[in-house]
């Protein structure tokens, strides 16, 4: 049977049709159809359902998470010399790759019915990719078009992919004939500009892929990606989150008084910071009206996809409590959804970094002002903590490093990104602050969370230059300057010493943590420089 364009597509297809990806599908193909028909389509195909209010809930089990120990990158010679190859790039050869490309291609070509979705990935003209994900499934569809930079209608017919994602989330690969760990593949060649995904419907694998990408492809081209938020203050000073899964990097920079350009992925150019993304992915478990108004709000909408969610039976409203499924539930939803924010994609050149982390050990102070040599410390560091009981097995707080703020998702060695951001920094004048969004009057299980109005706070007072010459004072032991007074928030609640019953107990758990910054940064080896080694944690 020849390949079919379901009538609704036919006006929104690439002129050149799927000859570029190889494929001569047998069934029908949908090009670039819009939410309402995909909801559409993945309801009629008994995709997931519908909750209250509209917004589409798909379910991914087994897996409710990314599959890094699935991820390969393909070793050929091109990108060979570039690639930090280890745990996080695990390389696969193009023979393997070739065979997985071949039988993924196959796999779809006997598919009753595709999507097609082409967007661009980077909000900046000159860097940004133009990308073609070819899907089974409508729900993964809608997915990408929340999540990407949807071209105008009169693009679309001269839309020209030069990125090109296979996704064959029920396609199991073969590890003796593939190259593989297991069934679950994330596959990316940097030189063929393809990548293939496969064993697992966990839609986050589409949208991170890509971003390993950019990764790669900005500092080559002299531009830094970053695994951070961004938003944009009435005077257009625009301020950068970056942190791990956790930190409040979404919350925080979905702040009502501020313009949102963008939750997650960004890169910054010689014109500025610039969105990859044309939507947000924001965590869904225990979210609230009260606490986060306007994602919440999107979770009401209509092409909004909800993954892993609980809804109650009858009314069918989400449980946002209910981690039952994962505790990783998640809500993708067009930036637009999102009252504040900024069509553009971009803003002017940062003079306010936050670096967040959730310190579990509840030792960190609430914020902190960095030197730039500290600033490339915590940089390269990553640092946040998880809590006991969020996995099986953690008892106590365990801290985690992640260098660069997303170690996962870097390509080039972590000092490549480390070096550009202080480059930047400095050219640009811009100052960084520490927030531990963590614990205080002890660690987990005996202190306290911060308080988010505490920690908005301090937040909108330090990327409003407010805090710029107030008066500090040095943490004995981790070197960092301290605000001693800020509007809206107690003055105890700013030294963390001050806030547990016991100061000497603060002492051992504050010097227990400097211990494993010092042993986390000894894996760089030489590649971090004497001054900043120095300004870490002291001994």
């Amino acid at each position: 049977m020849a390949t079919q364009l379901s009538p609704e597509s036919t006006a929104r297809a690439s002129a050149d049709g799927l000859a570029r990806q190889g494929l001569a599908p047998s069934g029908s193909v949908h090009w670039n159809l819009g939410a309402p028909e995909l909801v559409e389509a993945a309801i009629r195909r008994g995709e997931g359902r519908l909750a209250a209010m509209g917004p589409f809930v798909a379910v991914t089990s087994p897996h409710t998470g990314r599959s890094p120990n699935d991820k390969f990158v393909v070793r050929e010679p091109s990108s060979e010399a570039d690639v930090d190859w280890g745990k996080v790039n695990q390389p696969i050869s193009p023979a393997h790759f070739d065979v997985l490309l071949d039988d993924v291609k196959a796999y779809l070509n006997a598919l009753p019915e595709l999507f097609v979705q082409d967007l661009y990935c980077g909000a900046e003209a000159g860097t940004r990719l133009s990308v073609r994900y070819v899907l089974p499934n409508a729900w993964h569809a809608n997915f990408v078009r929340n999540m990407f930079i949807r071209p105008a209608l009169e693009e679309l017919a001269s839309f020209a992919p030069n990125f090109t994602v296979y996704h064959a989330p029920e396609f199991q690969a073969d590890p003796e004939r593939h190259g593989t760990r297991t069934g679950t593949f994330i596959v990316l060649n940097l030189a063929a500009r393809t990548i293939l995904i496969g064993g697992t419907r966990y839609a986050g694998e589409l949208k991170k892929s890509m971003f390993t990408v950019m990764n790669y492809m900005l500092p080559k081209q002299g531009q830094l990606s970053m695994h951070c938020s961004a938003n944009i203050g009435e005077n257009g000073d625009t301020a950068l989150f970056f942190g791990l899964s956790g930190t409040g990097k979404t919350t925080l920079s979905a702040d009502p008084v501020r313009s949102l350009i963008g939750d997650d992925e960004h890169g910054w150019s010689p014109d500025g910071v610039f969105n990859f993304e044309g939507g947000c992915y924001a965590k869904a478990i225990n979210l609230s009206a009260e606490q986060e108004p306007d994602i919440h709000a999107t979770t009401r909408m209509f092409g909004t996809v909800l993954e892993n969610v609980v809804l109650e039976p009858i009314t069918r409203e989400v449980k946002f409590e209910d981690q039952s499924i994962t505790e990783n539930t998640r809500v993708s939803y067009p930036l637009h959804y999102i009252r504040n924010h900024v069509p553009s994609g971009r803003g002017g050149h940062p003079k306010h970094v936050v670096f967040l982390t959730a310190d579990a050990f509840g030792v960190l102070p609430p914020i902190s002002k960095l030197t730039p040599e500290q600033a490339m410390y915590y940089f390269l560091s990553g640092y946040t903590a998880k809590v006991a009981g969020t996995e099986r097995g953690v008892t106590e707080p365990q801290a985690t490093f992640s260098a660069c703020f997303g170690a996962v998702f870097l390509v080039w060695h972590p000092t490549k990104y480390a070096e550009m951001l202080g480059q930047l920094l400095a050219q640009h004048d811009a100052q960084v602050w520490l927030v531990n969004t963590g614990w205080s009057g002890g660690a987990y299980g005996v202190g306290k969370r911060m308080k988010l109005s505490h920690t908005r706070a301090m937040v909108r007072a330090a990327v409003a230059g407010q805090l710029d010459g107030v008066d500090t004072v040095e943490h004995p032991i981790f070197g960092l300057r301290m605000p001693v007074s800020i509007d809206g928030v107690p003055d105890e609640v700013l030294d963390p010493r001050r806030t547990w019953e016991s100061g000497e107990a603060y002492d051992a758990q504050a010097t227990k943590l400097a211990g494993m910054f010092h042993e986390n940064i000894r894996k760089f080896g030489e590649a971090v420089k004497a001054e900043i080694l120095a300004a870490g944690p002291r001994r």
